[in-house]
């Protein structure tokens, strides 16, 4: 059995720590399940399964470092080094959602109380939950993220505020990843995801930013930026299928 969930493991104890499903913080979900079960079970960060799942036979299929992002109930990501999770020494590789945002502008510092005790996290305002938080703080109206797109569509001008400062946040949030490991393609999953407009707006926002005389400040610490963004091949099951891809090195399959 393999599960992806918010949070990880402790490599040390096997303790969940880090999950907005806070109930199993503290928690050695690993071995209960395995005591329940009978059989040995593997658990990993949704992110983690995102990226394994899409670098096997999915967006990123081929690719040597493939970066999942989830933009879903919280922003958390997961790297696949040629088809395997990269957990890192502390199992924490990928653990962008509580990280300031980079490079804040006025009025985005010191920024929302973030469940994990932070504040300005990148969860707080790439997630879609941090998309609809904005959306009510700047109008006083709290609406799902789905309807908020789709008055965006409309014409909406408090919508389509909204929906550019998404987007550059979003881009603030991925050149400081190109920054650090520059991965070889982004993989997109979570609600947000699900939002084509962003294929077309991040990418972009990305190549503008990256001449340091532009006037609005570089991004990528680069002269140029290639780095393919791509929706999640395998759509909500692609996490799903991570999970049951953690055995893959065990069988061979």
């Amino acid at each position: 059995m393999g599960i992806g969930l918010p949070g990880s493991p402790n490599p040390l104890t096997g303790l969940i720590r880090n999950s907005n499903a806070w109930w199993l913080n503290g928690q050695p979900l690993g071995r209960d399940l395995e005591a329940a079960l009978g059989q040995p079970v593997r658990i990993a960060n949704d992110g983690n399964c995102l990226a394994v799942s899409e670098a096997i036979d999915g967006a990123g299929a081929g690719a040597h470092i493939v970066h999942g992002i989830i933009l879903g109930t919280g922003h958390g990501s997961g790297i696949a080094i040629d088809g395997k999770s990269h957990n890192g020494h502390q199992g924490l590789a990928g653990e962008i959602g509580h990280y300031s945002l980079p490079w804040p502008k006025e009025g985005e510092y010191p920024g929302p109380q973030c469940w994990c005790g932070r504040q300005g996290c990148l969860e707080m305002f790439c997630s879609g939950t941090g998309f609809e938080l904005d959306y009510c703080m700047a109008t006083g109206v709290e609406r799902k993220a789905v309807e908020v797109i789709d008055l965006k569509r409309a014409g909406d001008p408090a919508a389509g505020a909204t929906y550019r400062r998404y987007v550059d946040r979003l881009a603030r949030s991925l050149a400081l990843i190109i920054d650090i490991i520059d991965p070889d393609v982004f993989v997109l999953g979570g609600g947000m995801s699900n939002v084509d407009e962003l294929y077309d707006d991040v990418p972009r926002l990305l190549r503008e930013r990256t001449n340091l005389f532009a006037g609005n400040g570089k991004l990528v610490f680069s002269d140029s930026v290639e780095t393919p963004i791509r929706k999640a091949k395998h759509g909500d099951s692609s996490g799903v299928r991570g999970a049951a891809l953690l055995w893959r090195d065990t069988d061979g399959a």
